[in-house]
């Protein structure tokens, strides 16, 4: 039996739990079918293979998923399936989301025995047979796949999704429950998402001021990430919102870039900065930066050069030039063209053997600012 920590729940007459599953009771309990008519035979996948985004293994994925014609579920989607994967990445590599936030939900084959904490008491454990494919989802299967697909990543870090079980529920009661749930879809216009500005979106002028800077680095044709970053979830790019606007709102917050008048029209006219810096750092690295085999667009590195940013700036006003002047950021940064290099952003060379951390490379940027020569080290 796997003991799990739930909440026995009654409904006009009907008792179900809240629990909450680890990936790995997931990974083994719940088991995934669609329909399908064996005169009508289809995979029980669906579109096209895409090449952006975290790597699925498909024909592993495609080996959990069952077909029946007794089965409830529409065939799964890959591009939902893709996108999910990424979204999971992105709470992982920021750390300030969950990534399944709301509750799956869950039916067993069998009655489950609840252990109250106290007699009468609704707070319990949830006994469940330890039994692979024991449970199959009425709602969030896709989710489920996709945290499945996603297991490498997220490794040994501890990970508990919220479940709704009910456990014996009639046949017809099932698929009557899953009609209800998926016969309607609200949505968000992805282009109305996308129109959002930070002003709008965020209340904290912080977090609105690194969304404007981000917005800036996407849509400013003469940005060296234009197109590449995916906003609000929505869009073609490879490169995260979450961890670049997450990392440029605690600068803001920590007054990394001055105090009083100063720091607030910077923040105003940050966009500047940012655009100009990030384009000297893609010509300082110019073989890592259009290289395909170099990491240094990964969400890690462009957070360490965000962190950086405020000992980029400080020798600029030491010199009383203007923060965002290209050629100024270009002077500055010109030692990382030596210390450093695009060897360092090899991602099957120094990238893994050197480390990837965000503080790891921000110490190898400062170090090279402060020692441009290799001198006191």
């Amino acid at each position: 039996m796997i003991n799990v920590a739930a909440i026995r729940m009654q409904q006009f007459g009907v008792q179900f739990y809240q629990a909450s599953l680890t990936a790995k009771d997931i990974d083994k309990l719940v088991r995934f079918e669609v329909l399908s008519y064996a005169d009508l035979a289809h995979p029980p996948v669906r579109g096209g293979r895409r090449g952006a985004g975290p790597k699925i293994n498909w024909d592993l994925l495609e080996q959990r998923i069952a077909s029946s014609d007794r089965a409830y579920q529409r065939h799964i989607i890959r591009r939902k399936i893709d996108e999910l994967v990424q979204y999971y990445e992105q709470c992982r590599q920021a750390r300030d989301l969950p990534s399944i936030p709301g509750a799956v939900i869950i039916s067993c084959d069998e009655k489950l025995k609840f252990e109250p904490v106290a007699d009468g008491a609704s707070l319990g454990t949830l006994k469940v047979p330890e039994r692979e494919g024991i449970l199959r989802a009425i709602d969030g299967q896709h989710r489920l796949l996709a945290l499945h697909a996603a297991l490498e990543q997220i490794g040994g870090e501890p990970f508990t999704v919220p479940a709704i079980i009910f456990d014996q529920l009639p046949e017809d009661h099932i698929v009557q429950m899953f009609v209800t749930i998926n016969a309607k879809h609200t949505r968000l216009n992805a282009s109305h998402l996308v129109s959002l500005s930070g002003r709008q979106l965020y209340r904290d002028d912080n977090l609105a001021a690194a969304h404007d800077i981000v917005r800036a680095l996407s849509d400013r044709e003469d940005s060296p990430l234009y197109q590449q970053i995916k906003l609000l979830g929505v869009g073609k790019g490879k490169v995260a919102q979450a961890p670049l606007a997450q990392e440029l709102k605690k600068l803001f917050a920590s007054d990394a870039f001055g105090t009083g008048r100063k720091a607030d029209e910077f923040r105003e006219d940050s966009n500047r900065f940012f655009v100009n810096y990030l384009k000297q750092v893609a010509q300082v690295f110019g073989a890592a930066w259009n290289g395909r085999k170099y990491s240094i667009r990964s969400a890690p590195a462009l957070r360490a050069f965000i962190r950086v940013a405020p000992d980029v700036i400080r020798p600029l006003d030491q010199e009383r030039a203007d923060r965002a002047d290209f050629r100024a950021i270009g002077r500055v940064i010109a030692p990382w063209g030596r210390r450093i290099g695009d060897l360092r952003f090899e991602t099957e060379g120094a990238w893994k053997r050197n480390g990837s951390s965000v503080e790891q490379l921000a110490k190898e940027l400062r170090l090279a600012l402060q020692y441009p020569e290799g001198a006191g080290i």
